[in-house]
């Protein structure tokens, strides 16, 4: 039997928050389907007037699917060594995706970039996934804190 740290709690909850985010872009796509007129399963709108904003609305879920996988094995790998550490980065990232969709909804894909932030919180949590591996194998000096309380 596997024992968690009671602060695993915060892992299991940054992970429901970014499945709430991802509901939220794409009800956001859903909602540009009706307004512009672009029916499934059509990925894209061609239409010349409204078919850029409907493609950025688009394109910020599409966008965040993509790297989501990588978030996610980041967050519950990492949050087994330093829960608080990833969960704190994990919360950042998933209020960059809404800030990176909210520029990108704009119909200006230069605005996402209002969003980069993210990419050093997922960075944060692409390390200390790595430094986790490394202590496992033994290739590590003694374990970082990670915020953890005294013992």
């Amino acid at each position: 039997m596997v024992v968690l740290s009671k602060e695993y709690g915060y892992v299991a909850l940054t992970g429901f928050a970014s499945i709430v985010m991802i509901g939220h872009l794409a009800i956001n796509v859903g909602k540009a389907r009706k307004k512009y007129n672009v029916q499934l399963p059509q990925m894209y709108s061609d239409d010349s007037e409204t078919g850029n904003i409907f493609n950025c609305i688009q394109r910020a879920h599409q966008n965040t699917l993509e790297i989501y996988p990588a978030f996610l094995f980041c967050l519950a790998v990492g949050g087994l060594h330093c829960p608080r550490l990833v969960s704190g980065l994990g919360t950042v990232w998933i209020i960059s995706r809404v800030v990176y969709a909210h520029g990108y909804s704009t119909g200006d894909p230069k605005k996402r970039m209002r969003g980069a932030f993210g990419n050093v919180a997922l960075l944060g949590m692409m390390l200390t996934t790595a430094n986790f591996g490394r202590h496992l194998l033994g290739w590590t000096a003694p374990r970082m804190d990670c915020f953890r309380k005294a013992s």
